[in-house]
């Protein structure tokens, strides 16, 4: 067993390298405060390949200073256009240009693997430790003590909680495990080495039990996903990738998407995971549940694990990295403390508590927006399909732009 270095005390450590922590990370950076990442994989993990990205993300990613490198390797998307499929015609527009109150929407469909790559680059070197898993937390004073996989012991002043929606520092909080929706998800991404030819919008297809996205991410790919309640029988379906994607093509066919379309899905490469269960914790649980407590906290998908029906959980742990930098920086920082205000301890605590506050009810109306919206999406009950074509189509349209008109402010 690996015995703890009894001379060092890390100021942060975060555990996860994802999208929360990494720009997490990279916003005490900007303020001068170094931290320490664990990854327990040996290498940045970039499952999902693409996701998109609302304006309330890329304001965040401006404010980490990234924000033009990664505009410029993706495609501004101009239209959404959504098309339930029971009744043919596309059932709602969405302008993308268009203006919200904080100004002009921005979205575009990111590559995950540049993006976290563009973080890790943008940080010190030695910033991330991977093949590091936390397997125990343990109280010593002011301090945690991180118990490793292999054995090592770490201390840290501030713990940090972004290892997604199976963490272990959420379940350290008393945050309940995610369940299981009863949905299942697939994706891929085509590459078209000539170019895609398609236009710059993001076709939705919803309703006869599934829903179905297509966007561009450049010139030359295309990234898709699908999501359904599997019955017990199409579950075997999952386990094989040819069969998936059979599948999914069916289902398109059955339900008159485009060829052209269908072609996306019929030429896609779909990587080493077939497809993955939908987990959701319910947004009443951080109502009550603890986000954080004395010098820990979490954020991402550890925080609040949702349905992607909104595409916004990528988007919200850019904005949770954004606003935790902020809050933890300004009480590491603290230029009062010498002068008889709060102990550092104290401080941290109220940083945390401050975050905390600030990410409840903005995770809680996501959280609770995109499981609704899901469910009216993907039902084929008639009377929720008749609502959903011929009343509900334009009001589910502007949640989307709606709940990415938001600023998480400057570091």
């Amino acid at each position: 067993m690996k015995s703890m270095d009894q001379s060092r005390t890390e100021d942060v450590v975060i555990v996860g390298a994802g999208l929360a922590g990494l720009s997490t990370a990279l916003g005490l950076h900007r303020k001068g405060i170094k931290c320490l990442v664990l990854e327990s994989s040996d290498s940045l993990r970039a499952s999902g390949f693409a996701f998109s990205t609302w304006t309330n993300a890329w304001r965040a990613l401006d404010v980490l200073g990234i924000g033009d490198s990664i505009r410029h390797h993706h495609l501004r998307l101009q239209r959404g256009i959504v098309t339930f499929p029971s009744s043919g015609a596309p059932a709602s527009l969405m302008k993308f240009t268009a203006r919200g109150k904080l100004g002009e929407h921005e979205i575009r469909c990111v590559s995950r693997n540049l993006l976290l790559e563009t973080l890790e680059k943008e940080l010190p070197q030695g910033t991330i430790k991977y093949s590091s898993k936390v397997v125990s937390i343990e109280d010593a004073g002011d301090l945690k003590l991180l118990h490793l996989a292999d054995g090592s012991i770490l201390k840290t002043k501030v713990l940090v909680g972004c290892d997604g929606i199976n963490s272990v520092i959420a379940r350290w909080l008393g945050l309940k495990t995610p369940s299981f929706t009863g949905r299942s998800a697939t994706r891929g991404f085509t590459i078209y080495p000539d170019g895609h030819g398609f236009k710059p919008d993001f076709l939705q297809y919803f309703g006869c039990g599934f829903r179905s996205g297509f966007l561009p991410c450049d010139e030359k790919t295309i990234y898709w996903f699908f999501t359904w309640t599997p019955t017990p029988e199409e579950k075997e379906v999952e386990e094989s990738t040819n069969r998936m994607k059979q599948f999914v093509l069916s289902k398109l066919r059955m339900a008159d998407v485009p060829k052209e379309v269908i072609q996306v899905v019929e030429n896609s490469e779909m990587g080493t995971v077939v497809s993955f269960p939908l987990k959701f914790r319910s947004p009443f649980n951080l109502i009550w549940g603890n986000i954080s407590k004395g010098n820990v906290c979490v954020a991402g998908d550890a925080l609040h694990p949702m349905t992607p029906d909104l595409g916004q959980g990528g988007c919200l742990a850019l904005e949770d990295g954004v606003v935790l930098a902020r809050c933890l920086g300004d009480a590491l920082l603290d230029n009062y403390h010498s002068q008889g205000a709060k102990g550092e301890y104290e401080r941290i605590k109220d940083g945390l508590n401050k975050f905390a506050s600030s990410r409840r009810w903005r995770s809680f109306e996501i959280m609770s927006t995109s499981f609704l919206l899901g469910s009216i999406q993907r039902s084929d009950v008639p009377v929720i399909g008749y609502l959903r074509d011929t009343v509900l189509g334009k009001a589910m349209a502007s949640r989307y732009l709606k709940v990415a008109d938001f600023d998480c402010g400057e570091l």
